[in-house]
């Protein structure tokens, strides 16, 4: 690439009407001065004209291949639905373009080993829409600790209990199928869970209880009644590698949540970090103490952390643009973008010692997941 010339991204699921990319993809990629959203493609022609012509992209396509084969295009985005994830990103290692594909990477563990195997094969920087990882307050929180602010890390509780949907169109009930892979476990807990474990480390075994407490959506266009498989709470014990305890527990619940808070507790102080939202989102306040203060006071986040631009600041774009920013330097110099697709590998393997563990009834080892 040369000196000082813009990287340009193309992405792929980038429909004007929905979705991920209008509410923070798009936007973060708009806001970067050295990246350059080049070009969309969605699956039909009408929507992928509509979506350039909304927001000023050059160019549009309806046939991923062709974007690929585009050699002016630096990087991918794969912002699709979660079950079209895996032959996009395939096709996209294929041609040996960087690749960023949202979380969850695949529908299934078999899935993610595949591309994390591919990816390796084919020597491309890839990165996973593990957000939270990016947010500036779970960075300082691993720096904090790291630097023995509150000492040994003894325990550690974590809630994620957010409002869900009982009624929706018939477009928006597809998520009822857990093999589909995007649900309450994978999505809501899993962004929540990755950041813990960015910060404090990862899980040397685990206990779980996963259910479907709500088994049942309406759709208000057929009204009719669909069955859900989907998992709505997750609750774990588990023990990091460091020795700590974690208790962790989401939901989707009808009405009226609570929002992500995560205490940590060590011999010296503790931590809070906590949000009416979710920890992929951003907005979230860190208070902390030592074992003389009195009282829990907020603790302001270094500037040095924050690369995202003032006007991406409060919104779902933040910390995309700052995962954007990260694959740049990549690209551009060799850095290791953070999270890749083997980072995503070991939270489906985390995922899959979940569902061993609530199957069985039984304490899992992540070491026993291959």
């Amino acid at each position: 690439m040369t000196e000082g010339k813009k990287l340009k991204v193309g992405l792929i699921g980038a429909n004007v009407s929905y979705g991920w990319s209008p509410r923070a993809h798009i936007p973060a990629l708009k806001s970067l001065a050295n990246i350059e959203l080049a070009a969309i493609c969605t699956a039909h022609e009408s929507t992928a004209k509509a979506s350039a012509e909304k927001y000023d992209v050059p160019l549009a396509y309806w046939n991923h291949h062709e974007l690929l084969a585009n050699p002016e295009l630096d990087m991918i985005g794969v912002i699709t639905r979660v079950p079209l994830h895996y032959d996009l990103t395939m096709d996209v290692l294929r041609a040996k373009k960087p690749v960023y594909t949202e979380w969850p990477l695949g529908s299934s563990l078999e899935q993610a080993k595949d591309m994390a195997e591919l990816a390796k094969t084919q020597n491309v920087p890839t990165l996973v829409g593990l957000q939270a990882r990016q947010s500036p307050q779970h960075l300082y929180i691993q720096k904090l600790i790291n630097d023995g602010f509150i000492g040994e890390v003894l325990s550690v509780n974590l809630k994620v209990i957010n409002s869900g949907v009982l009624t929706r169109p018939s477009d928006r009930t597809w998520q009822k199928d857990i093999a589909l892979g995007a649900n309450t476990l994978t999505i809501s807990f899993g962004h929540a869970i990755d950041a813990l474990c960015m910060s404090l480390g990862e899980f040397e075994e685990l206990a779980a209880t996963v259910t479907t407490q709500v088994p049942q959506w309406y759709e208000t266009d057929t009204k009719k009644y669909v069955d859900v498989t989907s998992p709505d709470n997750i609750a774990i014990n588990g023990v990091l590698s460091s020795g700590a305890i974690v208790s962790a527990h989401t939901a989707s619940i009808p009405y009226h949540g609570s929002g992500m808070k995560m205490e940590v507790y060590g011999k010296e102080g503790t931590l809070v970090l906590e949000t009416d939202g979710s920890a992929q989102m951003g907005g979230m306040t860190l208070l902390g103490g030592q074992k003389d203060d009195k009282e829990l006071s907020v603790i302001d986040i270094p500037d040095t952390l924050i690369t995202a631009p003032e006007i991406v600041f409060n919104t779902p774009s933040f910390n995309v643009a700052q995962m954007w920013i990260d694959f740049g330097k990549n690209v551009t110099d060799g850095t290791k973008p953070t999270p890749d697709f083997n980072d995503a590998l070991i939270r489906h393997k985390m995922i899959e010692a979940i569902n061993i563990s609530t199957k069985e009834n039984r304490k899992v080892k992540i070491s026993e997941i291959n």
